[in-house]
């Protein structure tokens, strides 16, 4: 169970990340911050793509 979270937390990270990088590669949402609003979901990815892979090295197999 908690490998299978650690895993969706680890695609979401990965997900977040590109996000962030190709908005702010397009200049952002093109308010008033520009490129430093998508910095946001870069970070929110960031936090979780650390948090997965962590939380799948920690837990170890039941064989």
């Amino acid at each position: 169970m908690k490998k299978t979270f650690g895993a969706i937390l680890t695609i979401l990270g990965i997900i977040g990340i590109i996000w962030g990088a190709y908005a702010f590669m397009m200049g952002g949402d093109g308010g008033v911050l520009g490129k430093w609003s998508a910095l946001v979901p870069f970070g929110v990815g960031l936090i979780f793509f650390s948090s997965g892979i962590g939380l799948v090295k920690t837990i170890k197999d039941q064989t």
